[in-house]
This record gives C-alpha cells, structure tokens and sequence, in this order.
C-alpha cells in the first residue's frame, strides 16, 4: 500500500513540514515515496532522500512547476498517481490549493487536516474550530489527504534514498505565474518556530503592537503572531494571524499577550507544548488552556518581561 508525500519547499530548502506529513505517511505504509516538484531542485530532492523512512524520491524538474501553481502541480500527481493507494501532503497554503483539485480529478473525497492516523483508512481531524475530533473511514479506492503537521514530529534524518526523475506533463496554461510581493524578516518563519510571541486586540493600536511585541520577540529569538482581531484592527499583516483562518502552529513555547482565547485563534495554536497567557481579565477563555497565566496590565507587564530577559 505505497503512500506519496507531496514536498513542501521554497525553491531553495525542503521545509520542515515535509518531515512531519512523512511521519504521518509512515504511520499508513512502510513503503513511501516523497515527490519533488518545481524547477532546480535537485539539493531539495537530495535533502527529502536524506528522510529516514522514505524509499525513493521522484523529482520533476520542469520551468512549469517552478511557482507551484495548482493546476499543472495537480496534473503531475495524478499522472503518477496510479501506482500508490494514498496521496499526502502538508495542509499548508500549497497543498490546501494543490490537494482539493487532485482529488477533483481522480473524483475522490478529501480527508482535510488529518491530526491522527488510526489506520491505513481510518483518520482523525479537527472540526468546529477545533471543538471537537471528527473520526473519518475514506472508503474510496484512493485516498486525497492534507496533514494537519502541527500534530506530527518531524521525522529524523539518516536515509540514502534513490532519486528517480519522473516526466512532467506538457500543455497545462489553464493558469500563469504573474509575479509576487514576498516578506522578508530576520524573524523565524512562523509555522516552524520554536517560540511564538503572539499580540492581541487588547495592544490598542499598531504602535503598541510592535513597541512592546516586536522587541520582546526579538529578545526570545521568537516569531511574531497575532490573533484575527489584532489582524483586521490593522495592528499586523495578514500573515502572522495564527488561527482557524491563519496558520496552524505548535512552537515549544506560545506567549499569548492581549488575547482573549476565542475558538478561532485556539484552533491554530493548541498544539503548543507550552502555553503563556498574559491578560487583565481572569476570566478570559485564553487561561482555560494555558500552562502559566498572568492576570495583569500588558502595558505594565510586558517592559519589565523584556528587561528581565
């Protein structure tokens, strides 16, 4: 019962997440393949075969894949897809645009945010923000999943997989690369960070958020979140929301300043191996789930937090 992982790269480096959906893989079959796909990436295909676990690397090298558009990314999956049982790959921005439309055109069900492997066809994910586990049996005769990696260990390093290169194919234009605007931080990346420092509406302003936020995260050597609320106010750009509708993270260490702990904002970060909740109401839902809470004035707080650091 052969399984594919779906890579997630930047075109340079194989992303953690990849590591974490191959451990999920390796919980459905022993014999996983890891596709690689995109242009020039043969030191990404060289890090994937480095995978503990893996049993070949297919690597599709084609000026057409290089931005990862969904349509010619989906075509390449399912001309490969007849020799494996299940398709995997990260629930991130890529597969969650990549996923759904490989599983349009093999007319299978897609299994979302797989959190638990209970069997080969036997799944759990999150639903209602997290509020409760839905258990789901795939009784198609291929499986579409995305994997929720928040939930999963990276896998260790230690293989010596092959690397095969497989045939792209031609003529997909349904959709055309254009250009983008990236973000640049000497921050880490927010969905592998090992700590999280993350601001809520209750800052009051932007100036707020980055005088006390950002100096304190870059004091911890963290990663800069913020809730949905803190988002919309315009305190921070769209892609440090952490929630429901933002990212899904699961940092060693998750500070949460300001906010109140709605379910939405909860669904994308309680999977932190330790949860601090900093807020002057006692009776915020944030201190339900939080390892240490601190009932105080932020505005107080937060500078004696970052001299004392």
């Amino acid at each position: 019962m052969p399984v594919l992982v779906i890579a997630e790269h930047d075109g340079q480096r194989l992303s953690e997440q990849t590591s974490k959906a191959l451990t999920a893989a390796l919980q459905i079959s022993s014999e996983v393949d890891i596709l690689v796909a995109g242009a020039d990436l043969t030191a990404v295909a060289e890090s994937a075969a480095k995978l503990a676990g893996v049993r070949k690397v297919l690597l599709a090298d084609h000026v057409s894949l290089a931005q990862f558009l969904a349509e010619p990314t989906a075509d390449l999956i399912v001309s490969i897809s007849s020799d494996y049982d299940t398709l995997v790959a990260p629930a991130s921005s890529n597969g969650k645009n990549i996923m759904p439309r490989v599983a349009a055109l093999l007319d299978v069900m897609q299994v979302s945010e797989v959190m638990e492997v209970i069997s080969p066809t036997i799944f759990r994910r999150p639903i209602y923000a997290g509020n409760a586990i839905q258990t789901v049996e795939c009784t198609d005769p291929q499986r579409v999943l995305t994997i929720r990696t928040a939930s999963f260990k990276a896998t260790r390093q230690g293989g010596d997989a092959a690397i095969d290169t497989v045939r792209v194919p031609e003529g997909n234009d349904l959709s055309t690369f254009e250009g983008s605007i990236g973000a640049t931080s000497d921050r880490p990346e927010l969905t592998s960070a090992k700590v999280v420092v993350a601001g809520g509406r209750a800052l009051g302003s932007r100036e707020r958020f980055e005088e006390l936020i950002l100096p304190l995260a870059d004091a911890l050597g963290a990663a800069v979140a913020a809730s949905r609320a803190a988002v919309d106010a315009g305190y921070a750009p769209n892609d440090w929301q952490v929630g429901q509708t933002g990212k899904i993270v699961a940092p060693d260490l998750y500070i949460a300043i300001g906010i109140s702990g709605a379910i939405q904002h909860v669904a994308g970060m309680q999977d932190a191996r330790v949860i601090v909740a900093i807020n002057k109401d006692a009776e915020a839902p944030i201190f339900q789930i939080a390892d240490y809470g601190l009932v105080g004035d932020l505005f107080e707080i937060i500078p004696k937090l970052r001299d004392a650091i």
